[in-house]
């Protein structure tokens, strides 16, 4: 069935499926977020989110609640019920034995395992389908599990903080704190979404950051998630002459380390971290062959925070998928240190261009959210 075929009724409650998804935003990886709602004679009967990986998918949640009123029941699904065994059993399957006469997917299941499959095999057993209702606002609340799917590589999102006039240090390195304690909040939001945040060996030389997920930190998310359930991104360092050692302040908080290097290591690690060792491209690490290693360690969404140069290569190298660029009302003047290190571009054609997605106050600073445009 199209979009155009779908009534205001559907819309509503698939809208109240996206919220529904949205529930499990910090804690579903690896797996998708979703949400379900079940209707009866215009009556909600049953809903239910998809909470964690490893326990019931939204449509067994929905399916619990409903009873025997899921029987006759339209099926409000953000993403096609999955149709194989995983961790738990096929949600298509669940739906058959339930009774359900309809099933409406925002979308179809990128993952190959299913793509299609739910969909086919409810149809099979005499359920009636459709697929595409509110499909863009579906494919926005898992960004990273899509383009894994489909590519193989996690969703990239670059974090940067700058003065008015594009500075992010003064000329001796002293940027603590550009911006405000409200913009700072927000980013704890942003690692504590991803699966893996990403930074550069200079970095974690110059600064020393734990890089970890600070529960005390997250706003209005406390009160969502409790301190023991929160997921502790991957962090990874990129570190391609293996200068790093311990002690670092990020061995000593909750969470694993990947070190991205070309070289051996001198010294000995603890078991929170472990050793990757890429392959060179033009004697820097291949950035592209992080990103497919994590895309295969199931890392959905990443964040890089790093500095000029390591931002700037995985910009002009083209991989990244969202800027995140929180400005402050301050003038640092000329000296000092610039955003982003990128390669002198001599046409106008050769400027990569981007897209506003989003411009919101956060404090006393400017967040924009900025999409690549293809050319």
């Amino acid at each position: 069935m199209s979009a155009a075929g779908f009534s205001q009724d559907d819309a509503r409650y698939m809208a109240l499926a996206l919220q529904l998804a949205k529930q499990g935003w910090l804690t579903t990886r690896p797996n998708p977020r979703v949400g379900c709602v079940l209707v009866r004679a215009g009556e909600i009967v049953g809903q239910g989110a998809h909470l964690k990986a490893g326990e019931p998918h939204a449509e067994v949640h929905a399916l619990r609640a409903a009873g025997s009123r899921a029987q006759g029941a339209t099926a409000y699904v953000t993403l096609e019920p999955c149709s194989h065994f995983g961790r738990t059993p096929p949600c298509a399957q669940a739906l058959i034995e339930a009774g359900v006469t309809k099933v409406i997917a925002a979308m179809v299941d990128p993952n190959p395992k299913v793509s299609g499959r739910g969909l086919a095999m409810l149809e099979a057993a005499g359920i009636d389908t459709a697929h595409g209702l509110m499909q863009a606002e579906a494919e926005a609340v898992n960004p990273g599990f899509n383009r894994r799917m489909r590519t193989g590589l996690p969703y990239v999102r670059i974090k940067l903080a700058a003065s008015i006039d594009g500075r992010t240090a003064l000329s001796n390195g002293v940027s603590k704190w550009i911006t405000g304690p409200e913009a700072r909040q927000d980013v704890q939001r942003l690692r504590a979404q991803s699966d893996a945040v990403i930074t550069g060996a200079d970095s974690v030389r110059s600064d020393n950051p734990s890089m970890n997920v600070r529960h005390s930190e997250l706003g209005h998310w406390q009160a969502r998630i409790s301190a023991d359930a929160l997921m502790q991104p991957l962090r990874v360092v990129v570190d391609g002459r293996a200068r790093l050692a311990p002690p670092l302040k990020m061995l000593d908080s909750e969470g694993s380390v990947l070190l991205a290097s070309l070289a051996d290591y001198a010294c000995a690690w603890p078991d929170s971290v472990s050793v990757w060792r890429g392959a060179a491209v033009d004697g820097k690490l291949d950035l592209r062959r992080l990103l497919l290693e994590l895309g295969k360690r199931e890392i959905n969404e990443v964040l890089l925070e790093a500095g000029a140069s390591l931002c700037g290569a995985f910009i002009a190298q083209g991989l990244w998928d969202e800027l995140v660029l929180y400005q402050a009302p301050k003038l640092m003047g000329d000296p000092a240190r610039g955003l982003l290190a990128l390669p002198e571009f001599t046409a106008m054609s050769e400027i990569p261009e981007l897209a506003f997605n989003d411009v919101r106050r956060i404090g006393a600073d400017l967040r924009l959210t900025l999409t690549r445009v293809e050319k």
